[in-house]
């Protein structure tokens, strides 16, 4: 019965059905322009993603022939763009890592300030898993991402005059799309909530900012206090889980995890599915230095900046240390003081590189804050 189950339980070909990172990055190609409309949803099984593959190449002629290159399409108009259906949409906290990247890439000025300045003015339309009851195929049926921008730009929250992978404007490839689904797309005027769906926090263990996907928290959990119970690497965390040792109220601490200490950002997917076993993704919180795949759910706060290998007070914190985490508000301390943060790192020492040589070894020295996308350092 058990072998049964496991058969039946992915539909077909394709990717998961949820807005996890996948799903989330190709939703917000479309988004910034650079993918066809229905891309980001059309499921794999479906014609029309025959019919999307043949109109691809089609487009592929009309941008060569009109001269549309895509730093023309990527831009800092096409980012806003992105960033306001990122938060209407409740993507996976990692498009914050991409979206940084791809700005980074295209010369245009993002930080994490900006998410925070977006999520105050745009409204939660979508609850799809991992967050709600709805998925992709939901979205696709409802009417997609030109479904969701029609919503937004009832109240002019898109610039619809950015150039597209259509050779046309975003408000041109939105003009006939509606919305057939409510109950999948709340409309702009009923949404989910009055703010997005990713919050960045700040505190002094987090000076530069570190990541929640909002819409994904339990609402008891948006607000909470407890002790530290700290782990240096991913396994140690999920040991203790398993061993009943995590009790309610808990902040589980995982950090040397992050782009450098990884090195490579791991996602911490079987952490917080550990959580969620024990019946604990509701009273206990997991910060770490790390990423989370889009299937995460909780107060899962990750991306920590600056991170523990890079001398992060992530580092310093201790077993006991009270964490208070305020997503409304976009903090995160502990109560620790400065002058107590100084006297450990005095005495700390960290922990070696989980690897020294090879191409990752390179990466480890190479690599930047998660705060600039885990890009390379502009400067060696």
């Amino acid at each position: 019965k058990l072998e049964e189950f496991e058969q039946g339980c992915c539909p077909g070909c394709g990717s998961c059905a949820g807005m996890y990172t996948a799903n989330s990055m190709n939703c917000l190609c479309e988004a910034l322009g650079i993918a066809l409309p229905g891309n980001g949803t059309i499921p794999a099984v479906h014609n029309g993603r025959i019919r999307l593959a043949k109109h691809a190449g089609m487009a592929i002629i009309n941008l060569v022939e009109k001269d549309i290159k895509a730093r023309d399409i990527i831009n800092e108009r096409s980012i806003k763009n992105a960033l306001r259906c990122d938060m209407a949409l409740g993507c996976s906290s990692n498009s914050v890592l991409h979206l940084l990247a791809i700005a980074n890439e295209a010369g245009v000025p993002l930080d994490l300030n900006m998410f925070n300045v977006e999520s105050e003015k745009t409204p939660n339309l979508c609850h799809l898993a991992p967050a709600g009851e709805t998925h992709m195929q939901d979205l696709n049926i409802a009417g997609g991402i030109p479904a969701v921008q029609s919503e937004l730009a009832k109240k002019d929250m898109l610039d619809l005059d950015v150039i597209t992978a259509t050779g046309m404007t975003l408000g041109e490839n939105i003009k006939a799309a509606t919305n057939k689904k409510p109950e999948t797309i709340r409309p702009i005027d009923n949404p989910y909530s009055e703010t997005g769906g990713i919050a960045i926090l700040f505190g002094n263990i987090a000076r530069e900012g570190c990541v929640v996907k909002r819409s994904a928290v339990a609402p008891e959990m948006l607000k909470h206090s407890g002790p530290a119970r700290v782990f240096n690497s991913e396994e140690e965390a999920i040991e203790a889980i398993y061993k009943g040792k995590i009790v309610h109220g808990d902040v589980v601490v995982i950090r040397y995890e992050g782009p450098k200490g990884g090195p490579g950002m791991r996602e911490m997917l079987n952490p917080t599915s550990a959580l969620a076993g024990m019946k604990l993704d509701k009273t206990v919180a997991l910060i770490t230095d790390g990423r989370f795949s889009g299937a995460s759910r909780g107060a899962s706060i990750g991306h920590v900046c600056p991170e523990a290998a890079n001398g992060g007070n992530i580092g310093l914190l201790e077993e006991g240390d009270i964490i208070e985490i305020n997503i409304p508000e976009y903090s995160i301390s502990a109560k620790v003081s400065d002058e107590e943060f100084n006297k450990r790192r005095e005495h700390y020492k960290a922990p070696e590189p989980n690897i020294k040589t090879g191409w990752l070894g390179r990466y480890a020295k190479l690599v930047d804050s998660a705060a600039k996308g885990a890009i390379m350092k502009q400067d060696f």
